[in-house]
């Protein structure tokens, strides 16, 4: 019987092996996706490198200040200590805080209104101004210097502008670091939270309090616009087409690796398999390339189950037409014999018909008799291995006394052998009758075990076989005794029996009788 899958849609080799690819292509787009974590790195980085020039600004700044002996009420609020701080200690680090993710872009910088300028600081601011300039040009940041009230001394055309009203500027002059994310150009929505790339329109914004001597001395208020991932991959544009190139010959390498070692060989296999269902013998080999080794042994074992299908096929005609023919005889011999009573019966006399019955009766029990080793047969080569363990001298212990021979164990008799003690009653049984009606009087029976093996040995004193019939005594039906009532079936059940316990049985030269020797697993 034929059984077919369930009638619904599985994508085939090719479809798969497609959609791989392109899931591998499309890796480095998805990538670029993700590439907003580096990118907030180089948030972080910009912010870290302009608190770093801040400080250093803060510190020149605090210094010109108390250089410039500016009294203690023009300075700014007192600076507490932050709650993380310790006291104790000399450092007070600042550690960049700014996250494209979570913080929100504001608007572009407001611009400063108009406001007077203390002259002191104003003088501060003129001394500075140049460092300033020198500065921006080689780390192209924007810096401004802000007195204590929020006012530009130093920071080219915005000095004299106010920029107290910012968010961070107003942060910085109440004592504490603000950092901000803003626009670039004005204008311009803020980029979405989900956006590929927020760093390429913001500018970054760090306001940075000048302590002296614990109050606030003026801001240090500093802006650079951040690399992004943009720009780099556009520096790097020939590498990225270097690093494209490579994917697409990865790729394509990987299809033809899997095309070649997998689907190649499916489907030379599957041709094969159609060859073979018509009935090619000649497909019955192997492929001319496997590809794996996986491959190879998927191969190798459907074209051995073919084999032994194909094998199994001609066995099943060949038997079936020994069934046919060892029945017809005794059918035709039978209906002949009833034919001839039916019409003729009455002029027969009391001897005749007695023949006839009789020999109705003989075909009749060799029909019996044939269908009984045709079962036994059948039960032998459907037989599975039952795990059960004998001896030699327990399975002889199930056969009856037969007075035709005598049976004698030489050696071995307790050897374990992988068989139930009545499937080797039964395999010797058929041997000893076999000894028996060839004229046999002894039966020799010696056994060993050598590397997990018995190897069995079951000679007799009969008439021996003919070097002629030595090659058939194993194949169904095949019989010297047929009219005698020999079936010739007690060999191939033997045959059968010791197949399904992993055993063979082979005959072997053996002067003045008959010898077989089985191998069977020892227990």
């Amino acid at each position: 019987m034929w059984y077919v899958s369930a009638q619904k849609w599985r994508p085939s080799l090719a479809t798969v092996v497609v959609a791989i690819l392109i899931v591998v292509m499309t890796l480095p787009l998805v990538g670029l996706f993700f590439f907003r974590l580096y990118e907030n790195q180089l948030i972080r980085q910009t912010e870290a490198e302009l608190i770093a020039q801040g400080a250093a600004l803060a510190a020149i700044y605090a210094q010109e200040v108390r250089d410039a002996g500016i009294p203690t009420e023009k300075l700014g609020v007192a600076i507490s200590a932050g709650g993380n701080d310790d006291p104790s200690s000399p450092y007070r680090p600042i550690e960049p805080r700014l996250d494209l993710a979570s913080d929100r872009v504001l608007a572009t910088r407001p611009v400063g209104m108009a406001a007077a300028i203390d002259p002191v600081f104003a003088a501060v601011g003129a001394r500075l101004s140049g460092i300033l300039a020198e500065t921006q040009k080689t780390t192209l940041a924007g810096f401004r210097l802000l007195d204590p009230k929020g006012v530009v001394i130093a920071g080219r055309e915005e000095v004299g502008l106010s920029l107290g009203d910012v968010a961070e500027v107003r942060e910085a002059l109440a004592g504490r670091y603000a950092s901000a994310l803003r626009l670039r150009i004005p204008d311009q929505p803020p980029p979405p939270l989900y956006s590929v790339s927020r760093g390429t329109r913001v500018r970054i914004f760090v306001a940075i309090p000048v302590d002296l001597d614990g109050r606030v001395a003026g801001v240090v208020y500093l802006s650079r616009t951040p690399n992004n991932i943009v720009k780099h991959l556009y520096g790097e544009r020939g590498k990225v087409t270097l690093a494209a190139i490579a994917i697409l010959s990865g790729t394509l390498l990987i299809a033809l690796v899997f095309l070649r070692t997998v689907s190649r060989p499916i489907y030379a296999l599957m041709e094969r398999t159609k060859r073979i269902a018509a009935g090619e013998r000649e497909a019955i080999r192997l492929l001319d390339h496997h590809g794996t080794r996986e491959m190879a042994e998927l191969s190798a074992a459907f074209l051995d189950m073919a084999e032994k299908l194909h094998a199994r096929s001609d066995s099943i005609q060949t038997f079936a037409t020994h069934v046919s023919h060892e029945l017809k005889s005794p059918l035709t011999a039978i209906q002949g014999a009833a034919e001839l009573l039916r019409d003729s019966g009455a002029a027969m006399d009391e001897a005749e018909r007695r023949r006839f019955s009789n020999n109705i009766v003989t075909d009749a029990g060799r029909l019996n008799l044939l269908v009984r080793r045709l079962l036994d047969l059948a039960r032998a080569e459907t037989l599975a291995p039952s795990g059960e363990s004998t001896s030699i001298n327990a399975a002889l212990a199930l056969l009856p006394a037969d007075d035709r021979l005598a049976v004698r164990v030489e050696a071995g008799g307790g050897i374990g052998l992988r068989i139930s003690a009545e499937n080797a009653a039964i395999v010797l049984a058929n041997l000893i009758d076999n000894s028996a009606r060839h004229g046999a009087r002894l039966v020799s029976v010696a056994a060993a075990s050598i590397d997990g093996k018995a190897t069995i040995q079951v000679s007799d004193d009969g008439a021996g076989i003919s070097p002629s019939n030595r090659a058939h005594i194993f194949e169904p039906f095949f019989t010297t005794r047929r009219e005698s009532g020999g079936t010739g079936m007690g060999l191939g059940i033997v045959l059968a029996l010791l197949k399904a316990h992993d055993g063979t049985i082979r005959l072997v030269d053996f002067e003045g009788g008959t010898r077989f020797e089985i191998i069977l697993p020892a227990a």
